[in-house]
């Protein structure tokens, strides 16, 4: 396991936020990339999308979400809502880590979504480790403006961790409206680092769940039912 990814997040987090964040952070970060044998750890590499004339501008910075927050947020989601298992989806997926963990926790057919195709193919690369293990999971990784991606009517779990402004935000939300006015079904949102949770609220969704630990790590659960 290459040490210099860590290294750098973890001085990434100390500075963005605290010292005591980090070493929580970084512990976790070296636990779960072992245990999903992924590789996914990093921040704000943005800056080399922006240097390649990708347009940035209502993106926000690259970082993974913690596996103690996906993990606690998923275990949630088979709990309460064990039904909800056909169609996972992430939008703004960066190198991957979500689907695959997603995929340990039952979901057999995830779709990853993201504007820049060197984060696609990091995703496909850690995506086609994983279902080395789990041979049924079915991935799909594609490189798309989350602004124009029409939501599959067999999605029923939506993942975001503020991946952008409120303006493609606003964009998603019809999507996923547009697709629940074409086939009415229950939806869940896993929605961490939940900035512009109102915009779900004003469309019907309901939150069941909503954790917060250190701060700064917060997720929101919302269903349409």
């Amino acid at each position: 396991m290459n040490p210099i990814p860590f290294i750098q997040y973890f001085f990434y987090i100390a500075f963005n936020w605290n010292v005591r964040i980090a070493w929580f952070m970084i512990k976790d970060e070296i636990r779960g990339e072992k245990k999903y044998g992924i590789h996914t750890t990093g921040a704000d590499e943005l800056k080399k999308l922006e240097a390649k004339g990708i347009d940035t501008l209502h993106a926000t910075i690259y970082m993974p979400v913690s596996y103690m927050v996906l993990e606690k947020s998923l275990a949630k989601l088979k709990q309460q809502y064990p039904s909800i298992q056909s169609h996972f989806i992430d939008i703004g997926c960066g190198k991957g880590r979500a689907l695959c963990v997603a995929a340990h926790f039952g979901f057999k057919k995830l779709t990853g979504i993201d504007f820049s195709k060197e984060f696609c193919d990091a995703a496909k690369l850690n995506c086609a480790n994983t279902k080395l293990n789990l041979p049924a999971a079915e991935f799909a990784v594609i490189n798309n403006d989350a602004f124009y991606y029409e939501i599959p009517d067999n999605a029923d779990c939506i993942f975001l961790f503020n991946p952008f402004d409120e303006i493609i935000m606003s964009g998603v939300v019809m999507n996923i409206r547009n697709s629940l006015k074409n086939t009415p079904r229950p939806l869940v949102i896993i929605y961490v680092n939940p900035l512009h949770k109102s915009l779900f609220e004003k469309a019907g969704f309901k939150e069941f769940y909503h954790g917060k630990t250190m701060e700064y790590l917060e997720v929101s659960m919302l269903i349409k039912p």
